[in-house]
């Protein structure tokens, strides 16, 4: 992993204490070119009450919008928590080159723990993926706002 990688990959733990301060089950995501942020976004499912309001999604959009294109083949994606199915498939629709996630989703992972959607030879786009950058402050967090809610 990179400097640039740990710089994002930041970032994307920024949006994640943001979603849980704002009670939403702590993801953040962020989409870079090259050493340029152009879309981010952190989970807002509660509160705009949105099942499609992941982190990954919200993030995906706006690097969408800004990019005025639908494919981001020359992207990177950070994430915080590893894709669910429904965020993996975005991922690869978009084209997304490469994908760096920090802990693995043991229920509904789709980064190569439960699924490996990102990676499916059955589909036309793969992604590379890399794991594990900044993991225990991921599932700290994690851990942290689950414990609050039991």
């Amino acid at each position: 992993m990179t400097t640039q990688d740990r710089r994002f990959m930041h970032r994307a733990l920024q949006l994640a204490r943001r979603a849980f301060d704002e009670g939403e089950v702590p993801v953040g995501a962020v989409v870079t070119i090259g050493d340029a942020v152009i879309g981010e976004g952190c989970n807002a499912e509660i509160n705009d009450c949105d099942p499609t309001a992941h982190a990954e999604i919200k993030a995906l959009r706006a690097a969408a919008a800004a990019q005025k294109n639908h494919r981001l083949p020359a992207a990177t994606l950070y994430t915080t928590l590893e894709p669910c199915p429904m965020c993996a498939g975005a991922i690869v629709l978009a084209r997304i080159a490469r994908v760096v996630f920090a802990t693995h989703d043991p229920r509904a992972g789709s980064g190569g723990s439960v699924f490996n959607l990102l990676q499916a030879t059955e589909l036309n786009h793969r992604c590379e993926v890399e794991e594990g950058l900044y993991a225990e402050p991921s599932a700290e967090l994690l851990r942290e706002f689950f414990r609050a809610r039991r």
